[in-house]
């Protein structure tokens, strides 16, 4: 009797075309296969989050903004001002918002500045020199004690202040022009020069010992003796 032969293992079945197409789909980013036409198809799309939620300080931060604006439009600057600055003290995390605000804060801060009426008078016009030359803007006061000269030529001390200005700009020529004109109108401005620190770059110029000289009379039919301002 013949034995019987075992029967042969049947293989698994092939895998269906949508198996392959989610098999296709899942190695490649989601892309899907049509089964009629063979196309690849894009995933659907995922909807968009909604905007991200803002910080609860963002609308506090808005809401001194916009009142800072206001003052702004209404020419309240110092108001403006202080407005602004809360916003980049209080809501240092708002970055977007603090560009907007130190743009407008440049524009308070120029408005809000006070404005210094030039001076008119001889005696204004030294003092502001003065003012100038002990914060040396030397340019200043020479623009200032031009003004002077021009209006009373025979200022002694306007005279003396132009040396000043010009000896710390290393102007030395024009310096002792200037000082020499000044010891000629009041010779008591001699005794004064040979002692000032602001007139030091002129003290190895043999021009300018010369003219502090207490030995040298300078004789001068215009020379008008009167008390110094105080400087």
């Amino acid at each position: 009797m013949a034995k019987q032969r075992p029967q042969p293992k049947l293989k698994s079945a092939a895998p269906t075309v949508s198996a392959l197409a989610a098999s296709h789909a899942s190695a490649h980013g989601g892309l899907g296969i049509n089964t009629s036409t063979g196309a690849t198809t894009p995933p659907p799309v995922a909807p968009k989050d909604s905007e991200p939620s803002r910080r609860p300080t963002y609308f506090e931060a808005v809401s001194v903004y916009e009142k800072a604006l206001e003052a702004l439009q209404g020419h309240q600057y110092d108001r403006a001002l202080e407005l602004l600055q809360s916003v980049l003290t209080l809501y240092p995390e708002e970055k977007e918002l603090q560009e907007r605000v130190r743009l407008y804060l440049n524009i308070c801060q120029r408005h809000a500045m006070p404005r210094v009426a030039a001076p008119q008078s001889v005696q204004e016009r030294l003092y502001a020199s003065t003012l100038a030359i002990n914060g040396g803007n030397y340019d200043e006061a020479i623009g200032h004690l031009h003004l002077v000269r021009d209006e009373d030529p025979d200022n002694d001390h306007a005279l003396y202040m132009l040396a000043v200005a010009h000896a710390q700009r290393g102007e030395h020529a024009v310096a002792i022009a200037h000082l020499e004109r000044s010891i000629a109108l009041n010779p008591e401005n001699r005794a004064l020069a040979r002692r000032d620190p602001d007139l030091e770059p002129l003290r190895g110029d043999d021009a300018f010992r010369q003219a502090v000289d207490p030995q040298r009379f300078d004789a001068d039919p215009r020379r008008q003796l009167r008390p110094r301002s105080a400087r």
